[in-house]
């Protein structure tokens, strides 16, 4: 493969097939976010719902998260994606408030039933958030939409992507790790900063704390140093500026929040993007 090209393959980008709180849907057709050339592989250690790693729908690539749930449900589409699709039909027939409630405290050995069972609370919960409480139970009341399977789903397609993906559920650094000269880092990590702000990052603060930053900043800096390529996403803050001040100046970019209930309430917010 030519240097300095995105490696691509014949399969056309998707939508993301999950809601996730931070999800970078809003950003890959903004003008501000172009994925930079490269000619190595494409890792992403913070997947959440993919939407950059499906937008761009790499030939080779590494995604990795710490949610195992999360994980198990990628691994369960790429290796049979029918049999999750098939029993996620099964939760469209039989959805209602009573059921939901009983399939969040069910519990199922077989991967692509866990997998259809993520995707269905995923897709009936309330505004797609994930938040599990101490018993590391999920805990998010019931949503208000019905519609589960949804027309525009192809998890054909989105199996086809993962096939030449190496999925990992491990910390952010083992993902980093791997990256070498030529490869491309996509990272957008839960937001934090060094004086909380606001109500959702403090909440963040519990999953990913301002020493994880640290940690972060510091792999990044190994991994541009072996020659790899950054693509960084933050919170705008002056602490963020400072932390990453060694990678690159950003480009700082607003867009209306969607953390709120009502939309009454969202207000503009600004993010930090950085490109190395």
């Amino acid at each position: 493969m030519a240097a300095n090209s995105s490696p691509r393959g014949p399969i056309l980008s998707i939508k993301p097939f999950l809601k996730w709180a931070g999800g970078k849907r809003w950003l890959v057709d903004r003008p501000e976010f172009k994925i930079p050339q490269y000619s190595g592989k494409y890792i992403e250690p913070f997947v959440g719902g993919g939407a950059v790693f499906f937008s761009h729908a790499p030939t080779q690539g590494i995604i990795s998260d710490a949610n195992s749930r999360l994980i198990d449900t990628y691994i369960a589409i790429k290796n049979d994606w029918r049999a999750v699709v098939a029993n996620l039909e099964e939760h469209q027939k039989l959805h209602s408030k009573d059921y939901y409630y009983e399939m969040r405290s069910s519990k199922f050995e077989e991967l692509h039933l866990r997998a259809s069972q993520f995707l269905y609370l995923n897709r009936a919960c309330w505004n797609g958030l994930y938040r599990e409480n101490l018993r590391g139970e999920f805990n998010v009341p019931i949503g208000t939409k019905s519609k589960i399977v949804m027309d525009d789903d192809n998890f054909e397609y989105v199996s086809k992507v993962l096939q030449k993906t190496q999925i990992l559920n491990e910390d952010f650094s083992v993902a980093i790790s791997h990256a070498t000269e030529g490869d491309l880092i996509f990272v957008d990590p839960p937001y934090t900063v060094a004086h909380n702000f606001n109500g959702f990052i403090k909440y963040n603060q519990n999953i990913f704390s301002w020493n994880d930053q640290i940690r972060l900043r510091d792999c990044l800096v190994d991994a541009k140093q072996r020659g790899a390529r950054i693509m960084l996403t933050n919170a705008s803050h002056d602490s963020i500026r400072e932390l990453y001040s060694q990678l690159s100046s950003p480009i700082e970019i607003t867009r209306a929040s969607v953390i709120a209930g009502s939309s009454k309430n969202r207000v503009k917010t600004s993010e930090l993007l950085y490109v190395v």
